[in-house]
């Protein structure tokens, strides 16, 4: 028995980012991913700012937790789900309401300070956009 369970572990870790037995429900509109440990918030923002991203992420109070972030380019981009055939790029069992549009990531862009990385959940892609612009949030801790 314990051997079953060491290899279904194994076989968990070694899937894919975008495999939707990854995530868990936590049934308080957050999803942990089990292989990375991340816990996002399910729920959908209005579009905001990269600096007004960063302070609602770090100030929200969400499922009895204060350690909320915005996340960086790589984390965000473990939640595009490759098996997905019609837009967005995102499990929509785990975020129903997820939107295909851009997201920002707490990434600046190395060549210049006004620019921060976002992953386009219509298809998957990173890019950048002026902080100025507004974008959708997804927090995590």
């Amino acid at each position: 028995m314990r051997t079953l369970r060491l290899l279904a572990l194994l076989l968990l870790l070694a899937a894919p980012a975008w495999a939707g037995t990854r995530l868990a429900d936590n049934g308080n509109q957050t999803v942990t991913d089990l292989a990375t440990g991340l816990v996002w918030d399910q729920r959908e923002t209005a579009l905001t700012t990269w600096e007004a991203a960063l302070a609602y992420c770090e100030a929200l109070n969400h499922g009895s937790q204060t350690d909320w972030r915005l996340p960086n380019r790589n984390e965000l981009e473990t939640l595009v789900d490759e098996t997905r055939t019609a837009v967005p790029a995102l499990d929509r069992t785990y975020f129903p309401s997820g939107q295909a549009n851009l997201y920002w990531s707490s990434t600046s862009y190395p060549v210049t300070s006004t620019q921060a990385f976002y992953l386009d959940f219509s298809y998957g892609n990173l890019g950048t956009s002026t902080k100025s612009n507004a974008l959708y949030v997804r927090c995590v801790r």
